[in-house]
């Protein structure tokens, strides 16, 4: 059984012991974050006013209730235990503004509005943060507030747990009887990046103590912000392992024909190559053009028609089929470059033995050509269509 499901029964068993004994409840009038009154009370909630507002882990809804009545905020309550929404329903059905429901917290924060505010005492160490957490953080409000308790160190001086793991604990109810529960009592350090991980800002970590010298019970209370703005995380400097080449194959037609070399391995091709860091996809296809053949274009006269895809052993090749509208010069052989012998062939006799990915390019350009080579997927730019028949400049 999982440690949620352990603690749901666990709860559920909590809440009916309740019932059995009739245990009464005390109105409050503020929140006590911590043992013994501890903590800033409502103040760190902000104003609440008209506020949609969650108690997540409610209990009997005490805390949930005075927040609807002393600011008129609107409060869902929400707990797993059926005995204790059961306590909250006898008490507190007609407060205005108050909702109380029973539910799995994670599965509320997946089918609720936004809330502006989240609250939450002592509920936190109960549910896997990696499940409550991206719920949670969806769930509030740009801009909106989380305050949250969590155990730091039990009552026999047990502290966190440098791990993201649930621990045993025990419940101890009155008369006497015990149950153990599973709690992710984490370091501050560990809950802050988790919170962080999600998209969450930390504003304030406080200490709450138990004042009884003997009791070394301490939570630590999470005043958290979810960014006004939604921050995009930047990469890291570390390079992914090489597994994909871009490179871009341009298409020069004019009434002279089609301009294709001849790669010293014998195989005819378009003038293109790959995209090096920092350029556009045109000012590739302007360099590549200029460096192999010697003729001159600008990036606004290039026309970009789409990317293929397919792979060569381990490696995603992507090709740019680029169509240059206008040109200057004359195609000649450069120094130290591989494909050599430019000139111009007419569509209806193009050369045996033109190279994969320029026949690629060539029938995503024109599917009318008859050009055979192996299958690649195309994805056709959106976009104005500029004439495909140009003459040089």
């Amino acid at each position: 059984m999982s440690a949620e499901s352990i603690n749901a029964e666990v709860w559920s068993a909590y809440g009916r012991h309740h019932i059995q004994r009739g245990t009464p409840l005390a109105e409050v009038d503020r929140i006590d974050w911590g043992p013994g009154g501890t903590g800033p009370g409502d103040a760190v909630l902000g104003d609440l006013a008209g506020r949609r507002v969650l108690d997540l882990g409610c209990g009997p809804g005490r805390h949930a209730a005075h927040l609807a009545r002393c600011y008129g905020a609107l409060v869902d309550a929400v707990d797993a235990s059926p005995g204790q929404i059961e306590r909250a329903r006898a008490r507190y059905a007609d407060v205005p503004g108050l909702q109380l429901v029973v539910a799995d917290a994670v599965e509320h924060l997946h089918t609720a509005a936004p809330y502006d505010v989240i609250y939450s005492l002592h509920a936190f160490p109960y549910l896997d943060p990696n499940r409550l957490l991206p719920a949670l953080a969806a769930a509030l409000k740009p801009g909106g507030r989380l305050c949250f308790t969590t155990l730091h160190t039990n009552s026999h001086g047990d502290g966190p747990a440098m791990a993201i793991k649930p621990r045993p604990e025990t419940l101890h109810l009155a008369g006497g009887r015990e149950l153990t529960v599973q709690m992710w009592v984490l370091t501050p350090k560990l809950w802050q990046g988790l919170l962080e991980r999600y998209g969450l800002d930390v504003e304030d970590i406080s200490a709450l103590d138990a004042p009884e010298k003997a009791n070394h019970a301490s939570y630590r209370l999470f005043q958290v912000k979810r960014p006004a703005r939604i921050p995009s995380r930047p990469r890291t400097t570390t390079p992914p392992a090489p597994h994909a080449a871009l490179g871009v194959g341009a298409l020069l037609h004019g009434p002279r024909g089609l301009l294709l070399g001849r790669h010293r391995r014998g195989t005819w091709e378009l003038p293109g190559g790959t995209v090096e860091p920092g350029e556009s996809l045109p000012e590739a296809v302007v360099r590549e053009l200029r460096e192999e053949t010697g003729l001159m274009a600008r990036p606004a006269d290039v026309r970009l028609l789409g990317a293929l895809h397919d792979h060569v052993g381990e490696v995603v090749r992507i090709t740019i089929a680029a169509h240059v509208t206008a040109w200057s010069g004359e195609p000649a052989d450069q120094s130290g470059e591989s494909v050599s012998a430019w000139r111009y062939w007419p569509l209806e006799s193009l050369p045996p033995g033109l190279f994969e990915c320029s026949a690629q390019v060539l029938t995503a350009w024109r599917p009318d050509l008859p050009i055979d080579h192996p299958a690649a997927g195309f994805i056709p730019f959106a976009g104005p269509q500029a004439p495909l028949l140009s003459s040089p400049a």
